[in-house]
């Protein structure tokens, strides 16, 4: 069945337009349909059903991540550069390589390593509020909402405060590669690639000559299968890192944010008492934001997906954003409800051994943003139009103007906010970061 819809209009998603075409496809039985893409590929089955998905995404041995890419767009396997990004980042790798890489990475992601993470972002994030409060505005997505994903990832590797901005700027120019507000040149997105890389290189340099209690130091003194990770896996490491973790959550808060001015009673509901609804909360905000609208699998064999027959060698594109909007699988799904139980979104991934490793990270960042605005920025409202990214992968939010009533900002002096977070050591067991 033809629909007419074109899934690589950039303009379209900017438009906000996604979610009706999306739903054409969805909406339509069997709910799996063939897109021809013309000239941008080979044409894909468009998977838009949450059940759909799960079980694509549960199915590596059936659907690689590592054939094809997880990108719609189609690699240009003549590539070295691509080549390497395509077999060494974790994202596109297939067990039993995945699994290996995982449980390394995963090192750095543990309960411990998490809870020594939280007092400092906590600290953080009344450090971010503070530069914002006494003004009564802010621009959201730079001053709020992107602020405590670098500043965790900053601390997570060791790397100066003052250098956020650098990833900051790095991944907006590969994630917004088809947005002219961040590119007008594609050699750009290849000089930003480098610029990364290269930072990733002199981090290694300095932690093979210090190590230091960081994710870092973790991965490049652990083997994988007998033998050490190599600077170009851990580039790519750093890369996901730096974009998976700053990205994606940034988004998830920004469209958090619009979702309670959209629907305001749900925020009074919040503000009145957050210990209490912060757990749905925080799974709604991600269900609603699905900041990955998409994610490319290739079939490895003839496979019969509720009745549709998908051919080895044809490319799957599972839609994360529709499959989180699903009728069969969430009532009233335009509705904003931060009560939604039971809340079985796939904005962390649909299962399987994708599953985003850093969620429970991405969960403690979005809570604490909330909280800490609720309580001190409780009237906070839009003061200005929303931009979205002009992107069919990344459902990103590039400026969201609030306005509140101007209240005292908490700062007092580092060493006494430093207390609060690290103790007497002056060290949060990461890289000790404790700069403004």
């Amino acid at each position: 069945m033809a629909f007419d819809v074109d899934l690589w209009d950039f303009d379209a998603f900017q438009r906000q337009e996604h979610h009706d075409m999306l739903a054409q496809f969805r909406e339509t039985d069997p709910g799996i349909h063939w897109y021809d893409e013309g000239d941008k590929g080979p044409g894909f089955w468009v998977i838009t059903r949450l059940a759909h998905l799960k079980e694509v995404n549960r199915q590596p041995d059936v659907f690689s991540s590592n054939k094809g890419g997880t990108q719609m767009a189609e690699m240009d396997r003549e590539s070295g550069t691509t080549s390497a990004i395509n077999d060494g980042i974790m994202l596109e790798m297939d067990p039993p390589k995945h699994t290996r890489y995982r449980r390394i990475v995963s090192r750095g992601f543990t309960p411990r390593m998490i809870a020594l993470l939280e007092d400092y972002l906590e600290n953080r994030t009344d450090m971010i509020i503070d530069k914002v409060c006494e003004r009564g505005t802010a621009e959201f997505v730079t001053e709020l909402s992107a602020e405590l994903p670098l500043q965790a990832i900053a601390e997570m590797v060791g790397i100066p405060l003052e250098d956020r901005s650098k990833i900051f700027d790095w991944t907006n120019a590969m994630i917004g590669s088809n947005d002219p507000d961040f590119i007008n040149d594609p050699d750009q997105v290849m000089h930003a690639s480098a610029e990364l890389f290269m930072y990733s290189r002199e981090l290694q340099t300095e932690r093979r000559d210090k190590p230091a209690d960081d994710i870092i130091t973790t991965l490049l003194s652990a083997d994988v299968d007998g033998s050490a990770l190599t600077e170009d896996e851990f580039d790519m490491f750093f890369l996901l890192l730096c974009v998976a973790g700053n990205e994606t959550t940034r988004n998830s808060i920004t469209h958090g944010m619009k979702g309670f001015f959209d629907f305001p009673e749900q925020w009074e509901k919040y503000r009145s008492d957050p210990a209490r609804y912060e757990d749905t909360m925080v799974d709604e905000v991600v269900r609603w934001a699905t900041p990955v609208l998409n994610f490319r699998r290739q079939a490895m064999q003839d496979y019969d997906l509720d009745g549709v027959k998908i051919k080895e060698g044809d490319k799957v594109v599972m839609w994360h954003i529709a499959a989180n909007r699903d009728p069969r699988a969430f009532t009233d799904p335009w509705v904003f409800d931060i009560e939604r139980t039971p809340n079985d979104h796939v904005g962390f991934g649909g299962g399987g051994p994708h599953f985003c490793l850093g969620a429970n990270l991405a969960r403690m960042e979005i809570r604490m943003m909330f909280r800490e605005i609720a309580k001190r920025l409780p009237d906070i409202r839009l003061d200005g139009e929303v931009r979205y990214l002009r992107s069919n992968f990344i459902g990103g939010i590039k400026e969201m103007p609030v306005a509140f009533s101007p209240t005292v900002s908490l700062e007092t002096t580092p060493m006494d906010r430093l207390g609060s977070a690290a103790g007497a050591s002056g060290t949060t067991g990461f890289g000790g970061r404790v700069d403004r």
